[in-house]
């Protein structure tokens, strides 16, 4: 009757409570079926038809479903789409549904098939060949705050590698957006940030059982040898394991001994300063166009992942950069054994993904042999190495990862074909000579199948009819098939043949001697099946049982991979090895941004080179000049040659000394934050305020523009302060670019402060950019002259000659705008002056009384001394 909810909605609406915001795959037969509002959201990524089945509360119920076999490929577009998928599997047969229904007394037509939720996939847990990016890492991070320290556990699942941190809850951003999280999970009641993440139970971030659970999990009593953990750390590494176990309905993945990281290990890089040096996205989201794009030459995945978290975490450890450095040089230093390592390299699987998916447990036939032959191919890779002498140290560390794993190639080679499947419920991927029970299990099969073949041969003969054949089905299994004109001849009673079948144009039958080798085939088959399982089960317990020496190995062959990307993109840019000194220098010759020189290369245009050179007396450039002059990839190429060095790759100058950067800041190009409710120039402002209560005296700064988005008389007050503030309060390297021609007058009071300003010229009414920074103040802005060459219409530019002609003359009148500046103390003494008028009018005349000695003065004096103390109480009065 209508609005009736049958057994199979009953089950869905369990399943579906349980999934709670999840979409929920109810899988039928050979499809995932979506109903209701899930099916609607799908329909809508998916751009598949939306239909209805049935009804419920009087209701049509919309649905919509996808087939199993090509599941992954819609499962990719939904994660993209900021979904979460819970996949509901059936978990018995219908002949066990029927066994069951039996028992509870149920009629076995109505029997259902049980189903259960076996996992979630989310953006965070993915481990599925066609759901991953090969060249980008796909981390999840958890978040635990333990009295007020952060706690940051990150994992990629798909290789197993955990990393425990912890920072303060203001940094918190600046960790994120080093890590760039797929996804973030975190306690119900998380108030620091960021504005999406997944909601856990507060409960299930717990020190105590962080602890215990990787203790259990590594089968280890104590945490001692893995590294020093906090308590914030372990509360993060609880949440992110107990999540783990929910989306993989308590089976765990891969997850490898926990690594420590300080943040003083790394150069700090907030986000706002990783969104406008383009590290590894740029501004419009894509690869294209970003710091990685025109660096990387690996050829791995694994390669180009490992060289995204390099540039993404450059170090602060001088001997650990120049380590990777030396590595560089020498495959730099031999272009032939650097062609043929990258040929071995390209040809190599990504066994260390492969390996995540065997241990948990969705590894296929081809996983296993991907392991093989990525471990045979490092074994073998070792060996052309160990011919090579004068390894630098980086590399004699990575060579015994290489080897070492004879037995277990030698094992999966001897059991697997030469190229097994990716599914294993067909068999046919244990080699041959491997298991003799096999062997003989597969020879009864075949002979039955040319048995088979003999029979219709036949059959043909004693019946006469030519088109007779012997067809298989899933349903059906073996059947004899004839046109339909000859079917009454195998009707007749005694023609030892039995119908089963009357289809359109043809008739089915079945005999004695049919049966018995159908039989004989399926049951061969099915214990085939059933061997090849069980072998594959042993071979997948040996990979895991090897599975932190393979992680090494597959981190070891990342490491190689990138040294060797890194000397290759040195070698076609003409780039150098930078020096890295423990000083605050920085000796940048012929500097270069890989971005916009790669950009003109394609169009046969040439980048023009530029110096930079900032030492503790000459530490801040303040550089003028017009618009489109290069004054903003003047600031960036400088940041990223530091980043590149830091990172441990060469830089794009003729030489280079890079005096170590803690924490690297850039201004440069703020735009909206409307999902904020921030103006362009509220963002400039919080960007600034960052930089001036962080940075230290060992960080780089740029600055580009500081003041423009407010009225003039405001935009050069506050880039005046921020000026003096970084040279005389921070005293950091500083690239400050601004169109305020008065803020040259602080060369005057600013020891270490440096004009300069890249040049142009005006050549019969055109301007033409230079791109070159020179010593000295810009002579002016040229900015009616950009204005004209960007296409703004002559009446306007000739207007506003005209105005400009006013303003100048007004300025000369009165002084200028900045009149009176030079006059102005210096930042500290400024300070220490507001610091006095901030004082109460009590506080002022305790101190003056306190100062004073009175014994010491006249009668006069002390009268003198009493107005003075009156005047100063009379003008603090509000």
């Amino acid at each position: 009757m209508a609005g009736k909810t049958t057994p199979m909605m009953e089950q869905f609406l369990a399943l579906k409570q349980e999934a709670g915001d999840c979409l929920l795959f109810y899988r039928m037969g050979d499809f995932f079926e979506l109903f209701f509002d899930d099916a609607k959201t799908a329909s809508a990524i998916l751009d598949i038809a939306l239909t209805t089945r049935g009804e419920h509360g009087g209701e049509p119920v919309p649905m919509c479903g996808v087939p199993v076999h090509s599941a992954d490929s819609y499962l990719a577009r939904l994660i993209k789409g900021g979904c979460r998928v819970a996949i509901a599997e059936q978990v018995e047969t219908p002949e066990e549904a029927k066994i069951r229904a039996k028992k509870e007394g149920t009629p076995s037509s109505k029997a259902l098939v049980k189903r259960d939720i076996v996992r979630f996939v989310t953006a965070g847990t993915l481990t599925e060949e066609a759901l991953l990016e090969p060249r980008n890492a796909n981390l999840l991070v958890a978040l635990a705050d333990v009295r007020g320290a952060i706690g940051l556990a990150s994992c990629d699942i798909s290789t197993g590698i955990v990393v425990l941190e912890e920072c303060k809850p203001e940094m918190l951003g600046a960790y994120l957006a080093r890590l760039g999280a797929n996804e973030i999970v975190a306690p119900e009641d998380w108030a620091h940030g960021p504005d999406e993440f997944t909601s856990r139970p507060k409960g299930d971030f717990s020190s105590d059982d962080g602890s215990e659970r990787l203790r259990k999990l590594h089968g280890v009593a104590t945490l001692d040898g893995f590294g020093d953990f906090s308590r914030a750390m372990l509360a993060a590494a609880a949440g992110l394991i107990s999540y783990l176990e929910h989306v993989g309905r308590g089976n765990l993945p891969m997850l490898l001994p926990p690594v420590s990281r300080c943040g003083a290990e790394g150069m700090v890089m907030d986000e706002a300063t990783r969104a406008s040096l383009e590290i590894l996205r740029s501004q419009d989201g894509s690869r294209s166009g970003s710091l990685i794009a025109a660096i990387d030459r690996c050829v791995t995945g694994a390669g180009a992942r490992q060289l995204a978290e390099d540039l993404g975490s450059p170090l602060l450890d001088q001997s650990a950069i120049e380590e990777r450095l030396a590595l560089v040089q020498f495959w730099h230093g031999q272009p032939i054994d650097r062609a043929d390592l990258r040929e071995a390299l390209r040809a190599l699987p990504d066994i260390g993904r492969a390996l995540g998916r065997v241990v948990a447990g969705r590894g296929s036939p081809r996983d296993l042999g991907q392991v093989r032959d990525g471990l045979r191919d490092a074994r073998l890779l070792h060996e052309t190495l160990a011919r090579q002498s004068d390894h630098p140290v980086l590399l004699k560390q990575l060579m015994p990862h290489l080897t070492g794993h004879s037995a277990l190639v030698d094992l999966l080679t001897n059991a697997l074909v030469a190229a097994p499947p990716t599914e294993r419920s067909g068999g046919g991927y244990i080699a041959d000579g491997y298991d003799v029970g096999l062997d003989e299990l597969r020879q009864v099969s075949g002979n039955a199948r040319k048995a088979i073949a003999a029979m219709e041969a036949r059959y043909r003969d004693e019946t006469g009819i030519a088109s007779l054949k012997i067809k298989h089905n899933g349903v059906l299994g073996y059947f004899i098939e004839v046109p339909s004109r000859h079917g009454d001849v195998l009707m007749e009673q005694d023609s030892g043949f039995t119908h089963r079948q009357t289809m359109k144009g043809a008739v089915r039958f079945n005999s004695v001697s049919l049966h018995e080798e159908a039989t004989r085939i399926a049951e061969a088959g099915g214990r085939a099946l059933t061997a090849e399982e069980a072998h594959f089960e042993e071979l997948t317990s040996a990979v895991i049982a090897s599975q932190k020496a393979i992680a090494q190995t597959a981190a070891a062959l990342a490491r190689i991979d990138v040294a060797a990307g890194q000397a290759e993109r040195a070698a076609e840019g003409d780039w150098c090895k930078p020096e890295i000194a423990g000083t605050t220098e920085l000796a940048i010759t012929a500097g270069r941004h890989p971005v916009v020189e790669a950009a003109l290369t394609k169009t046969n245009d040439r980048f023009v080179a530029n110096d930079c050179s900032l030492a503790h007396q000459d530490r801040l450039w303040l550089i003028g000049g017009p618009n489109m002059g290069g004054k903003s990839t003047f600031l960036r190429q400088n940041a990223l040659i530091v980043l590149m060095a830091q990172a441990g790759g060469y830089v794009p100058a003729q030489s280079a000394t890079i005096g170590l950067v803690d924490r690297l800041f850039s201004r440069v190009g703020a735009s909206d934050n409307l999902a904020r409710g921030r103006s362009t120039f509220m963002v400039e402002m919080v960007e600034t305020a960052a930089i001036l209560s962080q940075a230290t005296e060992r960080s780089f700064v740029i600055l580009d523009e500081v003041g423009r988005g407010t009225s003039t008389y405001d935009g050069l007050a506050l880039a005046w302060s921020v000026v003096e503030a970084v040279h005389s309060k921070i005293a950091c390297r500083c690239l400050f670019a601004t169109h305020y021609h008065e803020l040259a007058r602080l060369a005057d009071s600013c020891k270490a402060l440096s004009l300069h300003h890249v040049k142009a010229r005006e050549w019969k009414g055109d301007l033409v950019l230079l791109h070159e920074v020179s010593e000295g103040p810009a002579d002016r802005s040229y900015g009616l002259a950009v204005a004209k060459l960007a296409g703004v219409p002559a009446p306007v530019v000739k207007r506003a000659k005209q105005v400009l002609q006013k303003l100048e003359a007004a300025r000369a009148e009165t002084g200028g705008i900045a009149a009176g500046l030079g006059e102005l103390p210096l930042f500290a003494n400024a300070a220490l002056a507001d610091e006095r008028k901030e004082l109460e009018p009590g506080d002022i005349l305790k101190e003056k009384l306190e100062s004073a000695d009175l014994d010491a003065l006249s009668p006069r004096e002390a009268l003198d001394f009493l107005y003075d103390l009156k005047r100063e109480l009379t003008s603090t009065k509000p």
